[in-house]
């Protein structure tokens, strides 16, 4: 399904039946990276997912994607479809997206899983490789994605899952330039939305990889002590829905069934 939005055009897919469940890709990827989750989430949900801008079959906007520009075109495919609250869960830049979106409509958020994501703005040494990566793109577009990628995985991930891997890769090379320039941009610039998240009223939960080098575990774990937001810590990477895909799909049910 299409929605035209401001002059472009925002895809996404609805299934099942039942209270909404809104899920939402990471950088480099597409709606498509939920395909395997959905069946059973369609059991009890209305699922909707989304290509955030710049990704997938959804259009750009400008060389500038802020995590609050995704949140508006979420919010624009909700308001469409007449959803007033929703469950979201996020991979990733998804996460970011739906703590902005969180912070523009807290009430339509009824509870959020950051899935291998933070709450948490780039520290200096993270908006430096993300400049670089910016500069690269312009002249190496192709082997910057594939490295990037490559860094989402452990080393014995990327043999163990090889069919899943060189199928997600497929997918995030057709990721345009100007939608991978935007979003680096835009999570260059994100807030930390700690405080958004510990004000959300409904379930937070928080899965990380132990070997997910994009996350400080520790950093994180003690941020959220003494709040009520929940940490599931799994045994690989970044890439939880190819990495650990039962105890991802475990969790997961666990948590938009409570």
């Amino acid at each position: 399904m299409t929605l035209e939005y401001k002059n472009s055009v925002i895809n996404y897919e609805v299934s099942g039946k039942g209270d909404a469940l809104v899920l939402l890709h990471g950088f480099l990827e597409n709606l498509d990276m939920w395909n395997d989750f959905v069946p059973e989430f369609t059991k009890s949900h209305t699922v909707i997912q989304i290509d955030l801008l710049g990704h997938g079959k959804t259009d750009c906007l400008g060389y500038i994607h802020t995590m609050e520009a995704m949140a508006e075109a979420v919010l624009a495919v909700l308001n469409h479809l007449d959803i007033n609250s929703a469950k979201f869960i996020g991979h990733s830049m998804g996460g970011y997206v739906a703590l902005a979106l969180a912070e523009l409509q807290p009430n339509m958020v009824s509870s959020v899983c950051l899935m291998n994501s933070t709450f948490e703005a780039d520290d200096n040494e993270r908006k430096t490789l993300r400049k670089r990566a910016i500069k690269m793109a312009q002249t190496q577009y192709e082997s910057l994605v594939r490295l990037s990628f490559a860094n989402l995985f452990t080393e014995e991930s990327k043999v163990t899952y090889a069919s899943d891997y060189e199928k997600a890769l497929k997918l995030a090379l057709q990721t345009p330039l100007q939608g991978y320039i935007a979003a680096q941009e835009g999570m260059m610039r994100r807030k930390n939305r700690l405080e958004i998240l510990k004000n959300l009223k409904g379930k937070k939960l928080i899965i990380i990889g132990e070997k997910d080098n994009l996350i400080d575990k520790s950093h994180l774990m003690k941020k959220i002590e003494d709040t009520t937001i929940d940490l599931e810590v799994l045994s690989e990477g970044h890439m939880s829905h190819i990495e650990n895909k039962s105890d991802l799909s475990y969790f997961l049910k666990h948590f938009i069934e409570n």
